[in-house]
């Protein structure tokens, strides 16, 4: 009987559905990116591998409640559990021990990835005050770009009443490509809010 059960859950289970973002990525971008940097081969076509997550808890080292906020924050925002990060070196003036936790990240592949990129586009990055345009020089030679917020609050599934204390967070986005420009054009055709030139900075 327990075996006939588990078949027939195992048969109402259906897959996951595939995130927006990466069937946006099949059937519109690589047909666009093939056509813009004449390419043939679609597997030469850039791709995203990864992306990281990672929040810096300096203040950590006064009060270990502030790298477990962080931690359960970092969590809700991407799905998955972080990795803690520990420091690699005492440094007395900051009263910094070797080995004190102070950060946390998160490293996204596939699915999640595709549907981090997807709340990052749509929910967050509009609900930053000000917002003028992302930096779109803010790569570091090899394709990979970086970017920094001030406050995790703009995830709206963070609970503001539960997270009172201000905390930002750095994303670094890990394309297939070692261009600059390729990559550049590859997130511009996710959607990525690039600030145009002449725009306000």
């Amino acid at each position: 009987m327990a075996k006939k059960a588990k078949e027939k859950s195992e048969e109402k289970q259906e897959p996951a559905p595939v995130p927006r973002l990466q069937t946006m990525y099949v059937k519109e971008i690589v047909p666009h990116l093939a056509e813009k940097l004449g390419r043939q081969n679609r597997h030469s076509i850039p791709k995203l591998e990864k992306i990281v997550v990672s929040m810096g808890v300096g203040s950590a080292i006064a009060d270990k409640k502030h790298i477990e906020e962080a931690t359960s924050a970092l969590a809700e925002i991407t799905g998955q559990k972080p990795v803690r990060c520990k420091a690699k070196k005492s440094i007395a003036a900051f009263r910094l021990r070797e080995g004190l936790d102070v950060g946390a990240k998160v490293t996204l592949r596939r699915a999640r990835m595709y549907e981090f990129l997807d709340r990052l586009i749509s929910l967050a990055l509009p609900r930053v005050r000000d917002f003028r345009g992302l930096n779109p020089d803010a790569f570091d030679g090899k394709g990979n770009y970086s970017l920094g917020l001030t406050e995790q609050l703009v995830f709206p599934e963070l609970n503001p009443d539960k997270y009172l204390r201000v905390q930002g967070m750095n994303i670094t986005i890990c394309s297939s490509s070692d261009s600059n420009d390729e990559s550049r054009e590859l997130l511009r055709s996710f959607g990525m809010p690039f600030r145009r030139d002449g725009d306000a900075t």
